[in-house]
């Protein structure tokens, strides 16, 4: 499952390369690069989120195994 921080990595990440092939459109170097930043801000984001998923995996690994015991 998605967490908070992965979906608007996507969506940031998405609205970056629309804003960046905007500017290209109609040659404003200035859009392309905030969307260039956008697309940056995004995945790192998203990356974030996955991170966050893998140590939650952990804690619940954790959790099960200890509940075995």
């Amino acid at each position: 499952m998605l967490n908070k921080n992965q979906v608007q990595g996507t969506v940031k990440d998405l609205a970056g390369k629309v804003q960046e092939q905007a500017g290209k459109l109609v040659g404003n170097k200035e859009q392309e690069a905030k969307g260039l930043q956008k697309q940056v801000m995004g995945k790192a984001e998203k990356h974030l989120g996955d991170v966050k998923e893998v140590v939650q995996d952990a804690k619940d690994a954790l959790k099960d195994a200890a509940a075995r015991r």
